[in-house]
């Protein structure tokens, strides 16, 4: 794990409230690093359009600014790191899109986040013919070299991270396998749905990694998936849809793959 310390303002940069991914973008063309935005003043700030009163009082929070050592120390002891986009180990792939997360929090192996990927998404109330679906097609991906991404979530995300799991187990010696990534909508210090924190560990445990752009701290809510799902999609080479309702996580994924000129592949529904 790299030296947190070093990355101490890029933490900061990912807890400041309502500062979107433009206005970070901004911010960092004008002072090109993090820590040149920590320190900056208040009549500075004002002068940056699009930077409110509102978004200058949370750069300037004096709480926020000494929230990072607790940040930092229980990533210490959790195993937690966090990849920047100036960083050799972010995904290309990922850079490519638009709204670009500046930064990734990670747990696990960093060194197959740039690797070649395929997702895997569907419904949380997946049928028997749907988690097999997902659990065939990650094993047999996962045992052809592909990593396989997916959201952790109930039903197909769950089936497809297992799929992935046992064919790691089951590798033959001379083949690389692939490994398998959960993108999650909350921070780091919490696995959601609870149920699937033992899945999160099988992740870890057989080289793949956990992956979130929340800082710590952030709670699983409802609004947060839809905007992780772009990163589902923008990590992977395409997109394998099992079962989706017609109002769907999933199919909001498949529009963020369309829009980022991802293949999209559709498994028949069973009749």
């Amino acid at each position: 794990m790299q030296n947190l310390e070093s990355k101490r303002y890029w933490i900061w940069l990912s807890l400041i409230p309502n500062l979107g991914i433009k206005r970070k973008q901004k911010l960092l063309e004008i002072y090109k690093d993090p820590k040149e935005i920590f320190n900056a003043k208040e009549q500075e700030l004002i002068k940056i359009e699009g930077i409110g009163n509102n978004i200058i009082k949370n750069i300037l929070n004096i709480n926020i600014k000494q929230s990072i050592d607790k940040h930092i120390e229980y990533m210490w002891k959790n195993g937690i790191d966090i990849i920047t986009i100036e960083d050799k180990e972010y995904p290309q792939l990922l850079k490519k899109i638009h709204d670009v997360p500046i930064s990734i929090y990670y747990k696990g192996n960093k060194d197959i986040l740039k690797n070649k990927a395929i997702s895997i998404v569907g419904c949380r109330q997946a049928s028997e013919y749907g988690k097999s679906a997902a659990k065939y097609f990650s094993y047999n991906l996962t045992k052809n070299g592909v990593n396989i991404i997916s959201g952790l979530a109930k039903g197909v995300d769950s089936y497809s991270h297992i799929g992935s799991i046992c064919a790691q187990m089951e590798k033959n010696t001379d083949k690389v396998c692939g490994k398998t990534i959960a993108v999650l909508g909350n921070g780091l210090d919490t696995i959601y749905p609870k149920e699937n924190e033992k899945l999160a560990k099988k992740i870890i445990e057989h080289g793949g990694a956990i992956i979130s752009e929340y800082p710590l701290g952030t709670k699983p809510d409802k609004m947060n998936f839809p905007v992780r799902n772009r990163i589902i999609s923008g990590m992977s080479s395409g997109i394998l849809v099992i079962e989706a309702k017609e109002k769907s996580g999933t199919l909001i994924t498949v529009d963020f793959a369309l829009e980022q000129g991802r293949d999209v592949f559709v498994v028949p529904r069973q009749y």
